[in-house]
């Protein structure tokens, strides 16, 4: 048991959400996603929560199996070909995670999703969080766009997952 990851996240409330993401940088991420999924067939969702709950917190679940988890409960899944991809940060333990479902993760390698998550997590240290978030999902899109490419223009394509980003 780490007893200072334990503390971290007693410590690290919502209100540090709040203070890191404003209505503004959240209604600039939601724009971020909307215009990241212009020109391919994915979905991205952005989700981040401040800290786990106490029972997880003590089965010593990490970042990477909360969103392993998440992914389920947001049905990012849950799309058309199977190109889904969850974006989850996690503050108390300062940890950024990449899920992809199985249509784009067989295309990408999982050290490229690392290496979005590596720079997120950067800009974080230096306070750019907004921009953080925004890089980040835009190097998803990116992806999405070498792999997906929209058959359909913008307004022809069903959007199957909600651009709002996901307080928790």
């Amino acid at each position: 048991m780490n007893f200072a990851r334990i503390l971290r996240h007693l410590l690290t409330g919502r209100a540090v959400v709040r203070r890191l993401f404003s209505h503004a940088s959240l209604a600039a991420i939601e724009q971020a996603i909307k215009r990241s999924e212009i020109g391919h067939e994915g979905e991205v969702c952005f989700a981040v929560e401040a800290a786990l709950d106490t029972l997880p917190l003590l089965r010593d679940q990490s970042a990477r199996e909360r969103a392993v988890e998440l992914f389920s409960q947001l049905r990012v899944w849950d799309t058309e070909h199977n190109n889904g991809v969850l974006v989850y940060l996690l503050l108390a333990d300062r940890d950024v995670e990449i899920i992809a479902d199985r249509g784009i993760n067989v295309k990408v390698s999982a050290e490229e999703w690392e290496k979005i998550c590596r720079e997120m997590e950067t800009a974080f240290r230096q306070g750019h969080f907004e921009s953080g978030v925004v890089a980040g999902i835009g190097a998803v899109g990116s992806h999405l766009r070498t792999h997906f490419r929209a058959e359909k223009g913008p307004e022809g394509r069903e959007n199957e997952l909600p651009d709002t980003p996901v307080i928790l």
